[in-house]
């Protein structure tokens, strides 16, 4: 075959593979193409910084996300859930298994990019917060132990996960936070955080809400109000 002849064959299949590489971004007939998951409805985003976007996702009863793209390693704690389906691209929707209010789940989608639909079938609102790992790479933070109060959920080479459960006048333990991180209120209340000076400082959060902490910080947390609180707490690795 000539030079000429090589180039226009692989002229003619220029499309083609173009179109396969642009498939996985697709959506099903009739349907707008996917967007990042930080552009389609009811996923905001809340947060960001050059470690972590935080994502606030609330969609309503009735309501569904449309198709959207995730690429980035993410962790996401459930605030609310509901009856909702899912549905990948290329697949029929099929239903969600429930999760536990408070639950925390890493997704590796870094290596496992998923576009796909989420919908709302149920008469309660879906509340997620997920907190997306910029880099691809672990970071190199090394949490560190922590004491009574706190229970350890989750540990991976990106992530480690902590939760807290205080009921009134309860405090847990001094530590100091070694990796940065993010915390996620389940159940708020009023809490005191007492600092390695005894210095208290007072905090009323409320479920939902979410916090960026610095590493290095070294404090001891009581719970000064009269309802339980409930907090998870991520640290980068």
């Amino acid at each position: 075959m000539t030079r000429a002849g090589l180039c226009a064959l692989l002229a003619a299949f220029a499309p083609l593979a173009s179109a396969q590489r642009a498939a996985p971004n697709d959506a099903p007939d009739g349907v707008p193409p996917a967007v990042n998951v930080e552009r389609t409805s009811y996923h905001v985003p809340a947060f960001s910084n050059e470690l972590v976007t935080v994502l606030n996702v609330f969609i309503p009863p009735h309501r569904e996300s449309g198709f959207h793209r995730h690429s980035l390693d993410s962790v996401g704690v459930l605030i609310n859930d509901t009856a909702r389906t899912g549905q990948a691209l290329g697949a029929e929707a099929t239903v969600t298994a429930p999760r536990g209010r408070g639950s925390a789940n890493f997704t590796n989608y870094a290596r496992e990019p998923l576009v796909h639909n989420v919908a709302i079938t149920g008469d309660a609102p879906f509340h997620n917060i997920v907190v997306e790992l910029l880099d691809p790479r672990p970071y190199g933070f090394t949490p560190q132990s922590r004491g009574q109060g706190y229970t350890q959920i989750l540990d991976n080479e990106r992530v480690r996960i902590w939760r807290l459960a205080l009921e009134p006048g309860q405090t847990a333990a001094a530590i100091t936070q070694a990796a940065p991180g993010v915390r996620v209120v389940i159940d708020g209340g009023e809490i005191v955080e007492i600092s390695a000076d005894g210095r208290e400082r007072g905090m009323a959060p409320h479920s939902g809400e979410f916090f960026w902490q610095e590493a290095g910080s070294t404090r001891a947390v009581r719970n000064v109000g009269g309802s339980r609180v409930d907090v998870i707490e991520v640290e980068l690795k």
